[in-house]
C-alpha cells in the first residue's frame, strides 16, 4: 500500500462541526467531511486508529483510505482539546491561534513547520482541530529536556527562529496574536501563591532563594512586560522548549505546536530556547555565541538587529518568561522533563542576573 506524502499546499480551512471526543474524530462521515478537498469528495473507506497522545492537546493518530483508492493510504494526525477536562473559552482561543497561524502564517515563512491538511474551524463558537501529517510515522524524532540538543542543531534551529522573527510585518492587521507577557501580568493564569508552591516542590533542586521566590518572579514579569512594550515586535513562537522540537528524517530541525504564538521581543524566544535545550555548563558556554549566530540569520533572512552588546542584555533579562512557564507546570509527564527544564532556566536567570537587569 502506498503512503501519501502530505504536503504543505494541501492546507484547507474546513468549517464543520468540531469533535470533543476523540471517538467523533474517528467517524467515517466526519472524516469524509473535512477531508473531501483531498480524497477528491470519495468517502472514508477505512479508519485505523495508530496511537493516542494526551497531554493538554490530544493527538490522535490515524491511518484512512478512500472509496476507489485501496492503494493509497494518508497518515494522519488529528490534535485538538478532545476528551479534556478543563474546557474553558480560553482552552478553544490558544486552539484557534494555532489554526490561524498554520492559515495565515506558515504559508507566508520558510520556517520547517509540520504540514497540516485541514483546519477545521467553527468560528461561531470560537473552536478548531488541526489535521497534520502524522509526524512520527515520517520518521521525525521529538526531544524533551532529558535529551539535550547538539551545538549544529541549536544552530539550525535558531535559524529557524530568525526566519520567523524577520518578518514583523505579518503582525499588521492580526489582532488575533497576543502579547501573552501582558496575559500573565494581568492575572489569568495560576495565582502567585499557588506558583510559589509549585516552584517549592522537588523542581527547585538547588536554587538560590531570590530564584525560587515567586514575588521575584511576579516582579520580574511585571518589568519584563513593561519593557517589552518600548521594544520591536516579531512574531514568536512563545513555548520553545525541546519539547516542542523535532527533528526530521533528513536530520533538519524544525518546531510544532504553535498554541502560545504571540508577538513580542525576539529575545523572549531567544533566551528561552538556548536555555532550555542545553545543559547549564554547555548553554553558560556557548550561548553568547550561538546569540550572535541567531543575530548573523535574522539580518540573512531580511530582518533587522541590534549590536551584539545590545542584543546581549536585552538576552540576559529574558530568561524570566521561560522560566516564568515551568514554574506553573503541572501536567508534563515524566515530572524529570518539568524538574530539568525548570532548573536550566532557573540557573539562567541567576547566572545572568536577570532581575537585578529588570531594576528589582
Amino acid at each position: 500500500m502506498e503512503e501519501v506524502e502530505i504536503t504543505k499546499d494541501m492546507i484547507r480551512e474546513i468549517p464543520a462541526k468540531i469533535p470533543m471526543t476523540r471517538e467523533q474524530a474517528l467517524d467515517p462521515e466526519w472524516l469524509s467531511q473535512v477531508l473531501s478537498h483531498i480524497s477528491g469528495g470519495r468517502r472514508v473507506a477505512r479508519v485505523e486508529l495508530a496511537n493516542v497522545y494526551q497531554a493538554m492537546a490530544a493527538k490522535v493518530l490515524l491511518a484512512v483510505t478512500f472509496e476507489g483508492l485501496p492503494d493509497k493510504v494518508y497518515k494522519l494526525c488529528i490534535k485538538g482539546f478532545m476528551d479534556f477536562d478543563m474546557d474553558s473559552p480560553e482552552i478553544h482561543t490558544i486552539a484557534m491561534r494555532e489554526s490561524n497561524f498554520y492559515i495565515e502564517i506558515a504559508p507566508r515563512i520558510s520556517m520547517r513547520t509540520p504540514p497540516c491538511v485541514a483546519v477545521v474551524t467553527d468560528r461561531t463558537a470560537n473552536k478548531s482541530v488541526l489535521i497534520m501529517a502524522d509526524m512520527i510515522a515520517a520518521g521525525v524524532h521529538f526531544y524533551d529536556a532529558r535529551e539535550p540538543l547538539t551545538i549544529p542543531q541549536v544552530e539550525d534551529t535558531l535559524d529557524q527562529l530568525a526566519r520567523l522573527h524577520s518578518h514583523p510585518e505579518l503582525l499588521q492587521g492580526r489582532s488575533w496574536i497576543p502579547s501573552r507577557v501582558d496575559e500573565i501580568v494581568a492575572g489569568k493564569y495560576p495565582t502567585w501563591d499557588k506558583i510559589q508552591d509549585l516552584m517549592h516542590d522537588e523542581r527547585r533542586g538547588d536554587l538560590p532563594a531570590q530564584t525560587l521566590n515567586a514575588n521575584f518572579l511576579k516582579r520580574g514579569m511585571e518589568a519584563l512586560a513593561n519593557l517589552n512594550v518600548t521594544l520591536p515586535q516579531t512574531i514568536l513562537h512563545g513555548d520553545v522548549h525541546p519539547g516542542n522540537v523535532y527533528r526530521m528524517a533528513d536530520g533538519k530541525m524544525a518546531f510544532t505546536d504553535w498554541q502560545l504564538i504571540q508577538h513580542g521581543h525576539w529575545s523572549f524566544d531567544i533566551a528561552y530556547h538556548i536555555n532550555s535545550v542545553l545543559p547549564v555548563e554547555i548553554a553558560e558556554k556557548e550561548e553568547r555565541n550561538l546569540l550572535n549566530y541567531y543575530l548573523d540569520k535574522v539580518q540573512e533572512h531580511g530582518g533587522k538587529v541590534p549590536s551584539p552588546e545590545e542584543a546581549w542584555e536585552h538576552y540576559r533579562r529574558a530568561p524570566v518568561y521561560g522560566y516564568y512557564h515551568w514554574a506553573i507546570t503541572q501536567r508534563v509527564r515524566p515530572v524529570e522533563i518539568t524538574h530539568q527544564a525548570f532548573r536550566r532556566l532557573g540557573s539562567a536567570v541567576t547566572r545572568h542576573e536577570s532581575y537585578r537587569l529588570l531594576g528589582l
